[in-house]
């Protein structure tokens, strides 16, 4: 049985670079859309990047065609206007009126192409920021979610570019509300994204809570917790985290481990009351748990339905008997030739996710 492919017979134009317009379009391509990346002469910068940008390209470029464009010339600059011409979708994250000043953007285009939808991803939507650069960090930096993240006084980016990624998925909820309007009107529309409003947005959970206590929120690391039970706890070996999150459970979590003197205590049987005690409990929790190894509190736990993890190491990932067994990951085939996996979208259709083979695409050249 094939990948299912929904979005199957639209076609993409991408004028993108690093990870926010790419992944917009690699959540696309891989629901079936016909993607063409537009590169500069020399090929898209990511492909090249060291360090924590060496995965940029192969993750959020599969499954697209590549075309290199010289932009600033007559036939390159035409070529892109017929691909825009043609395409249903538009999707670009360069700086705010780089595409405007070649007449790629949106008003000229759409002129053109009614049914074109436009999807502008950039730093900020439009306001008193939107010519300013922004990045995946800034974006964190700016909107709270690096504070949120580190201790006290030391804010820390989260640790993979979920503001980009992020970023991109809303542009493609745009996008699909676009296009699902189009049924009806016949016409497109512009769409914009950004990072720091995406920011905002994750943050938010953080800004009620401030507008419904009146006291602001505390960094993760320093936060009071809405339950008693929900750390990471130290084993004879690797550590591994618990939660404990309702009454029933905490019930249960009790009579697996033995805890009969806590689960006596009738101040501990509401959640709120053990949060408020949860100075007393922790350190007999830290205490009993430190006596088994990892492997032996999953054993305890597993089936029972109380929250448990061990703690995972992104290459660990690749060998995870679920992820292997449900089939999410895709092969993938770099452009040196060499083969990998990669993982696909965490979405299924009728039980059946869209992983399927894929070739990176050499400069200027279609992918697979």
């Amino acid at each position: 049985m094939s990948a299912p492919q929904p979005l199957a017979g639209l076609k993409v134009v991408e004028f993108t670079h690093m990870v926010m317009g790419p992944a917009a379009g690699a959540i696309l391509a891989a629901l079936g859309a016909d993607v063409t990346r537009v590169e500069p002469v020399e090929g898209d910068k990511t492909r090249t990047l060291l360090g924590s940008g060496a995965g940029y390209f192969p993750m959020y470029n599969r499954h697209k065609k590549s075309i290199s464009l010289d932009l600033k010339s007559e036939d390159g600059l035409a070529t892109a206007k017929a691909l825009a011409g043609e395409a249903d979708i538009l999707i670009e994250n360069f700086r705010p009126g780089a595409l405007d000043k070649l007449g790629l953007g949106y008003e000229a285009l759409a002129t053109a192409n009614p049914r074109l939808i436009y999807c502008s991803a950039k730093g900020f939507l439009p306001g008193p920021y939107e010519q300013r650069t922004a990045l995946d960090e800034v974006a964190q930096m700016m909107g709270g979610l690096a504070y949120m993240t580190g201790p006290p006084g030391h804010p820390l980016r989260a640790g993979t570019s979920v503001i980009d990624v992020t970023g991109g998925m809303f542009g493609v909820i745009g996008v699909l509300a676009a296009v699902e309007e189009r049924h009806r009107t016949g016409k497109g529309q512009l769409v914009q994204a950004s990072l720091f409003e995406t920011t905002i947005f994750l943050v938010g959970q953080h800004m009620a809570q401030y507008a419904v206590t009146g006291k602001p929120a505390s960094p993760m690391p320093a936060r009071i917790s809405a339950w008693a039970i929900y750390d990471v706890f130290e084993t004879k070996d690797e550590p591994v985290f618990i939660g404990v999150v309702t009454d029933g459970l905490w019930e249960k979590f009790c009579a697996l481990f033995g805890l009969d003197a806590l689960w006596a205590d009738e101040t501990l049987r509401k959640n709120n009351e053990r949060v408020m005690q949860r100075e007393r409990i922790l350190p007999q929790i830290r205490e009993l748990i430190s006596g088994f190894t990892r492997d032996e509190v999953i054993a305890r736990l597993e089936g029972t339905g109380l929250p448990f993890a061990p703690i995972g190491k992104p290459e660990d990932m690749f060998d995870d008997p679920h992820l292997v067994a449900s089939g999410l990951f895709e092969n993938v085939t770099l452009p040196d030739g060499r083969e990998t996996q990669l993982p696909g979208l965490p979405i299924a259709f009728n039980g059946q996710l869209t992983a399927r083979d894929a070739v990176l695409p050499l400069p200027g050249e279609d992918g697979k």
